[in-house]
């Protein structure tokens, strides 16, 4: 991958750990997921005016990818109610590399090479061991793992969903706009059914936040999907997933948790991760 795009990925996860900054700092994560989605299907519904409908044959990887982006959420939610955010999300995140490396093979045809199977697996072994910062996980930990790996699994699906997707397309812009759509209206629908009452109340004080993790979220993504047109899908989200990294750094520095010996070694596997993909070209 081009140095350019590299660091384009990155500065999308970097976004992307803001975001769930956000969230995690937020007293109801559903009322606030929502928000956000639903600001970017406002946003992807204004944006559409200007790209226009995707092509027909591209509607099929859409729909799924938006549907298994939802499950995605329910899992991520059920994950966090059930441990931790600081061992639930570098295990969903971290998993998903390698997920995406065998998926991305097996339908794609994109076989890394040795050495960027070996970056590809630093970085997620680096990723992952963020969750066990504090310890070995105890036998009360295994629900919140056993549903962050399933979390990973969705994360790997709709990645290579949306690379297939995007390369379907004659225009990227369709894709990212029209799947921002798609996102939100889900959510949308379960709290206007079941919690409308709460949504006045909710925004009048976090209508602010939720604004903005909405427009983070909108970047991020769609920073992401125009990488998997222009390189490996194991790549940018070995790259991408890199976020668990700066979530812990904004943990460190903005919520003054403490990094230690476990966050530093994870810090290198992963920094040496992207150094030999980049070699591996």
């Amino acid at each position: 991958m081009q140095i350019g795009l590299v660091l384009l990925v990155l500065m999308a996860a970097l976004v992307h750990a803001s975001w769930n900054a956000v969230v995690k700092a937020s007293a109801d994560r559903v009322l606030t997921f929502t928000a956000i989605h639903v600001t970017g299907t406002v946003l992807g519904a204004v944006a559409a005016l200007w790209v226009g409908l995707p092509e027909a044959h591209v509607w099929p990887y859409l729909l799924v990818s938006a549907a298994v982006h939802n499950l995605y959420y329910v899992f991520l939610l059920v994950s966090y109610r059930l441990g931790d955010l600081s061992e639930v999300y570098p295990i969903a995140r971290g998993s998903s590399p390698l997920m995406v490396a065998l998926l991305a093979a097996f339908v794609a045809g994109e076989v890394p090479g040795p050495l960027a199977m070996a970056g590809i697996a630093m970085v997620s072994l680096g990723i992952i061991s963020l969750a066990f910062a504090r310890g070995r996980p105890t036998r009360a930990g295994l629900k919140p793992l056993a549903a962050a790996l399933v979390t990973g699994m969705l994360i790997s699906s709709y990645t290579v969903l949306d690379g297939l997707g995007m390369r379907a397309g004659s225009s990227p812009w369709p894709y990212i706009v029209w799947l921002n759509v798609l996102e939100g209206i889900p959510f949308g629908l379960y709290v206007l059914a079941c919690r409308r009452r709460d949504v006045p109340g909710f925004l009048a004080v976090h209508w602010k936040p939720a604004l903005a993790g909405g427009c983070l979220t909108i970047i991020a993504y769609g920073i992401a999907l125009y990488a998997l047109t222009q390189g490996g899908m194991a790549h940018v989200s070995a790259l991408r997933e890199t976020s668990v990294l700066f979530a812990a750094l904004i943990g460190t520095f903005v919520l003054k948790e403490g990094f230690g010996p476990v966050r530093l070694a994870a810090a290198l596997a992963i920094a040496a991760g992207i150094a030999v993909l980049q070699v591996a070209g």
